[in-house]
């Protein structure tokens, strides 16, 4: 990406310090616009955070989580470098999740907040529709931030844009992406994905034998362990911190995690999608239905 849309925002963005928010459908270049404005904030000094909140992506751990980098060089935003922090929200689509989502992501902002003079928060492309448009209100009214940069193609952002605007008085800054970005077909996004779990569960996992009493949300007396088969957790730390994923295993009447984090697990958050892993395809879960059969 070159930095074309960036160019008529550079002036207005040299010393910036704050909340910047990046708003765009899939394959705008979020990402690599979040780049030149770090690269431009840590030449001129400046203390810089990226939130990762789109959770179909693994620039800041991987996918199903939202992660907090402090960067002190835009290589710190490619995805083999860890994130400080991460939390769960068990999806790799904002639908279902609304409301972990837009929690997960202000509460990394806060926990920047004190450590960064710019924090660049980078969000889901799910921008149509009540899901996209609750949940960029919803992270605007926790975050707050100080601009919104939106890239759009045509107009496919206005219904967010004008409903911001009016209802929240947010200052928004429009862009165009640059030239034309070729959107992945649905198998390489599926095929994309597979790979970041891959990565995520690599063998050799170890094993944990857990209780039904470990997990968020609490399962229900007489609930069945065998319907926890395959799916996907955070596995979590005294704080809520998410150190990583695991899977469910429930064979011989005994529930186990697969994950790389069990020494320091205190507890697990129930995830909204099996995963296979062996070959790693995933298969979206309603939680309610899960827990409560309805």
């Amino acid at each position: 990406m070159t930095d074309r849309p960036y160019a008529a925002l550079r002036d207005r963005l040299v010393g910036f310090s704050g909340v910047v928010m990046l708003l765009g459908m899939a394959e705008t270049g979020k990402t690599e616009l979040a780049k030149l404005i770090v690269a431009d904030a840590i030449a001129s000094g400046t203390s810089v955070a990226f939130v990762d909140g789109d959770v179909g992506s693994n620039v800041a751990g991987p996918p199903a989580t939202t992660g907090l980098k402090y960067v002190s060089d835009v290589a710190d935003l490619d995805p083999s470098v860890a994130p400080v922090e991460m939390r769960f929200v068990g999806s790799t689509t904002p639908q279902g999740v609304v409301l972990p989502h837009v929690v997960a992501v202000a509460t990394l902002v806060e926990v920047a907040r004190p450590n960064a003079e710019l924090i660049v928060v980078d969000t889901s492309g799910i921008v149509a529709g009540v899901v996209g448009q609750t949940l960029k209100y919803h992270l605007w009214e926790l975050i707050r931030p100080d601009l919104v940069i939106a890239l759009e193609r045509g107009e496919e952002l206005e219904p967010i844009i004008g409903m911001l605007r009016r209802f929240l008085s947010a200052r928004i800054a429009t862009a165009e992406p640059a030239g034309e970005v070729i959107a992945p077909s649905p198998l390489e996004r599926r095929e994309r994905q597979s790979k970041a779990f891959a990565a995520a569960l690599a063998p050799p996992l170890q094993r944990w034998r857990v209780q039904t009493t470990v997990f968020a949300p609490t399962l229900p007396d007489g609930f069945d362990p065998s319907r926890l088969d395959g799916m996907l957790v955070g596995v979590l730390d005294d704080q809520g911190r998410c150190l990583g994923l695991g899977v469910l295993e429930h064979d011989d009447d005994v529930l186990r995690v697969a994950t790389h984090h069990g020494d320091s697990m205190r507890g697990l958050r129930l995830g909204s999608m099996r995963v296979d892993l062996e070959t790693f395809d995933t298969q979206r879960v309603r939680l309610r239905q899960l827990i409560f059969g309805i």
